[in-house]
Order: structure tokens, then C-alpha cells, then sequence
């Protein structure tokens, strides 16, 4: 049940990824979004990929929801990563626009 409770919330966070990235490549601009926020949240899905990794090396609960949750760990992380990517791209244009 644990498992499948956690799978639930990395999903949800999963779907609201790509709505942020869609969001930052349109509006061309960072006002508005954190980096320090964003690296923050990169931080936490490290972690919940260590946690992933100490189950499995201690023999915790190892059903399909379990390795699923590799998955979206790794999405979402990489989803974070392109829009930190984007924030950088905007904060440049911002400046640019600002001058």
C-alpha cells in the first residue's frame, strides 16, 4: 500500500512537470520561478531515489509499483532539470530585455 501511495504522489508531481516547462518555453521570461526552488526539488527526488535504492538493497517490497517507481523518480528529475535549463535560458532573456 505504501508503495502504491507513494507512486500516486510522484505521479501527480510527474503531470505538473510538463505543464511548468510549457509554461516557461512560451513565456520566454523567469518572473515568476525559483531556481533555488527547482534545485530544491531536484534534491528531494535524489533522495527518494537513494530510499528507492536502500529498499532494494535491504529486501524491502519489491512488487510492480515498486519498479515503476524508478521511472517517474527519473522523469520527473529530468523534467526539473529541463525546466532549471529553461529558467537559466529566460533569466538571460529577461536581462536581455531589461537593458
Amino acid at each position: 500500500m505504501t508503495n502504491l501511495l507513494e507512486m500516486l504522489m510522484i505521479l501527480c508531481f510527474g503531470l505538473s512537470w510538463p505543464i511548468s516547462i510549457r509554461k516557461s518555453w512560451v513565456s520566454r521570461t523567469a518572473k515568476g520561478k525559483s531556481l533555488f526552488f527547482e534545485f530544491f526539488i531536484w534534491i528531494g527526488y535524489i533522495f527518494g531515489i537513494i530510499r528507492k535504492f536502500m529498499l532494494f538493497s535491504h529486501g524491502g517490497e519489491l512488487d510492480f509499483l515498486f519498479h515503476l517507481g524508478w521511472f517517474f523518480y527519473f522523469f520527473n528529475m529530468a523534467a526539473v532539470s529541463i525546466d532549471m535549463v529553461l529558467y537559466l535560458r529566460n533569466s538571460r532573456l529577461d536581462r536581455r530585455r531589461d537593458k
